[in-house]
């Protein structure tokens, strides 16, 4: 066999990388050297996770990609105090505080630059420059081979001593403060800039081997727009480029190239194999097919999404049929959700295809037939790529997998899934809401049902710290944080009244929310049955199907359901000004209360980073959770003796919904109601009823008229409960 020797071809990712490239067997590149095995490449979340242990390789780091880099010099945290208080008697308090100053390597070979910078998955600097938290001073040095010394790592080491990391792009902090991250230096990751537009795979292979790869290939040579690549040698480093991609590594005339599919337009016929040397038979042909079992029945290929602030994602391709092998290739590239998933699904379509390996003894006219050449076989079907071509007794002894054309529809575009991410902006100063809520129709609640909505005037806004004052005490309780930002805004028209319980097609009210980033969506009739759209328009609770934009931040609601949750009482009270609040339960933050706080005033502020002054709001709370639903349905029957019968019909704070179609659980200790005869303000009668119908005696109907004096009489039907009275069930009383 005829071996070629290949030459060093460059440096270790970030050091020497001295024999990355083994054995030529002809033209046949050592697949033990070559062929990803074990470690493929970096794991992605050796770029999510920083680190600071000695030895640790830096990632050279290729176009855009999101990295945590290494922890390579530190101080001690620095603490700060500061006394405040101590007049009139009472004691000082001490607050302390805490910094940090350190630098942490990002690549090594140079970057053009650095954007935004998250720490502990929260923006800390913005894409302008901006920190989010308080920093003395930043210094990025971008890896040159001649840069200076950083000067505050000179101070507390000795500028003899202090090391310039050349070659090596590395940020600085000095001194940022660690309030926000538990007195700690907190895990950062760094959106780095290395190129200034996408880079092909063989330009990347060319800068880590120190000289140049060539590319050759049908289809256009594969591009990155970002890529970390790091390992013990090349087959390390570009291992998962290689194989996703489907290349090969070849030699011609003693230079490298990563081979895709070139089409020749040869054609090999049983004339061209040999079948004997010097006497001797010779193998012509030997075949090997794949059990279907050995190709992956689901290939997931990990990777980092730019629509997603760079963070990992998961993209897979599945295939029909038996097996139960699963593979999982992480790919250290920026790549969209759709390129991921057109990747997995090649991959996973080459695995099935290329099953079949043909290699064939053939004679000196198969010397110039590369790897990577497509040729086609006389007496085979299909496409064949050469994977591997070695000169051996007198012989082209040449290794094809079969291509093929195949007809699955090409895979559909990849979802990128929910992004993790902050959005780089203002925070901007709080608005804030207190909403009291009627029972939800799953649980008894003793207490009133009471949450905090909050949001701010710009899209930037983020959760506020709360805190609940109490009358005549001195200083704030904390309660907790605001939920994430809730929809608010306030009606610029009275709705008008409208009746409970059914489609309003009429009635409409128009809405500018106090952030203009928020947006309303209608909802179809189904989905209004499912609870969509519950919003709060002062006191009562409805639904809206219609939300039409008029503006930045402004609808028109309309196909209203009105009165939800025992509000009916609400709808012919309304007028201009009012709050608007969308009831997503996500959005709101509970305040936990006590039976005690009914009838008593909250009285919450809320403090931002974006709020020179707290927020504030306050409500009386009449406890409307705890207290039964009116009754609903009365009406009044006169008997033949004249006495007035008065029938209503029971609801119950404890279930909506009506499965049975029997009665309404109680949801009370006891089914108590109150019966009361007035006149303008005065109660002139009152009785109880254990049961939903009682009966108004005629007598005493013609001693109240006479009480009354000429004023019209009304029945007021309140239902008693666990916590208190129903609003009432007004039946008026005919002259």
């Amino acid at each position: 066999m005829a071996t070629l020797v290949l030459t060093a071809v460059g440096s270790l990712v970030g050091g020497p990388v001295g024999g990355m490239i083994g054995a030529l067997a002809g033209q046949a590149i050592d697949a033990r050297i070559f062929k990803p095995a074990g470690r493929s490449g970096p794991r992605l979340n050796d770029l999510q996770v920083q680190t600071s242990r000695y030895g640790t390789q830096i990632p050279r780091i290729y176009g855009r990609i999101r990295v945590a880099g290494t922890v390579i010099w530190a101080t001690d945290l620095k603490e700060s105090s500061a006394t405040s208080g101590g007049g009139k008697g009472r004691p000082s308090v001490t607050s302390y505080s805490y910094s940090a100053s350190f630098a942490v390597a990002l690549s090594a070979r140079r970057i053009m630059g650095i954007g935004r910078i998250w720490a502990d998955g929260n923006l800390l600097r913005g894409a302008a420059g901006d920190f989010k938290a308080p920093v003395g001073a930043f210094r990025l040095h971008a890896g040159e081979a001649d840069q200076a010394v950083d000067p505050l790592i000179a101070a507390d080491v000795g500028p003899a001593y202090a090391p310039a990391f050349r070659d090596c792009a590395y940020a600085v902090f000095d001194g940022l403060q660690l309030a926000d991250f538990g007195n700690r230096i907190p895990s950062l990751t760094f959106e780095v800039i290395a190129d200034a537009g996408p880079l092909g795979v063989a330009a990347i292979a060319s800068d880590l081997a120190g000289e140049p790869i060539g590319y050759a290939g049908d289809a256009p040579a594969p591009t990155l727009s970002g890529f970390a690549a790091d390992g013990a040698d090349l087959r390390d480093a570009v291992g998962p480029l290689t194989e996703i991609h489907g290349l090969l590594w070849r030699d011609g005339g003693g230079a490298l190239t990563l081979a895709g599919g070139q089409e020749t337009g040869r054609g090999i016929g049983a004339a061209a194999a040999i079948r004997a040397v010097d006497g001797r038979a010779v193998a012509a042909e030997s075949r090997q097919r794949l059990p279907i079992e050995a190709v992956p029945v689901r290939l997931a290929l990990r990777y980092h999404d730019p629509e997603r602030d760079f963070q990992a994602g998961i993209q897979t391709a599945e295939r029909p049929g038996p097996g139960t092998r699963q593979e999982s290739i992480d790919l250290p590239a920026a790549l969209s959700a759709g390129a991921a998933r057109g990747l997995a699904d090649a991959g996973l379509r080459r695995a099935l295809r290329e099953r079949l390996l043909v290699r064939r003894a053939l004679g000196w006219a198969a010397l110039d037939l590369r790897i990577g050449d497509v040729v086609t076989l006389v007496d085979e079907p299909g496409r064949w790529r050469i994977e591997a071509s070695d000169w051996d007794d007198m012989a082209v002894k040449l290794t094809l997998r079969a291509q093929g054309g195949g007809t699955r529809a090409a895979a559909s575009a990849g979802d990128p899934g929910a992004a993790l991410r902050e959005a780089d902006l203002v925070q901007g100063p709080t608005r804030l809401a207190i909403v009291e809520l009627p029972p939800d129709g799953v649980t008894l609640a003793t207490a009133p049902t009471v949450f905090v909505a909050a949001t701010g005037a710009d899209a930037g806004w983020r959760r506020a710290v709360l805190l609940r004052y109490h009358a005549g005490l001195d200083g704030a309780e904390p309660i907790g944080r605001t939920a994430p930002r809730a929809v608010l805004g306030t009606t610029l028209e009275a709705l008008p009244d409208g009746a409970p319980w059914r489609i309003d097609r009429r009635g409409a009210v128009e809405v500018v929310l106090d952030n203009g980033a928020d947006a309303l969506t209608g909802a179809g009739d189904e989905a209004l049955l499912a609870g969509a759209n519950l919003c709060l328009i002062g006191e009562e609770v409805l639904q809206f199907g219609v939300a039409e934009p008029l503006g930045t931040g402004r609808f028109r609601l309309s196909r209203l359901i009105r009165g939800w949750h025992g509000t009916e009482w609400a709808c012919a009270s309304h007028q201009a000004g009012e709050r608007f609040v969308l009831l997503d339960a996500g959005r709101l933050a509970p305040i936990a209360l006590t039976p005690g706080d009914i009838g008593q005033v909250l009285d919450v502020r809320a403090i931002g980073s974006g709020d020179p002054i707290p927020a504030e709001a306050a409500r009386r709370l009449d406890g409307r959770g705890a207290l039964p639903l009116a009754p609903v349905h009365g009406r009044i029957a006169v008997q033949v003796n004249g006495d007035l019968a008065i029938r209503w019909v029971r609801r119950s704070r404890f279930g909506w919904a009506w499965p049975d179609l029997g009665d309404a659980p109680l949801g009370e200790e006891q089914e108590v109601y109150l019966l009361r005869v007035m006149a303008g303000d005065a109660a002139l009668r009152s009785w109880e009823a254990i049961d939903p119908f009682s009966t108004y005696p005629v007598a005493h109907v013609a001693a109240d008229e006479v009480a009354a004096a000429g004023a019209p009489l009304r029945i007021e039907i309140v239902q008693r409960g666990t916590s208190g009275v129903s609003r009432p069930l007004i039946l008026p009383l005919a002259s």
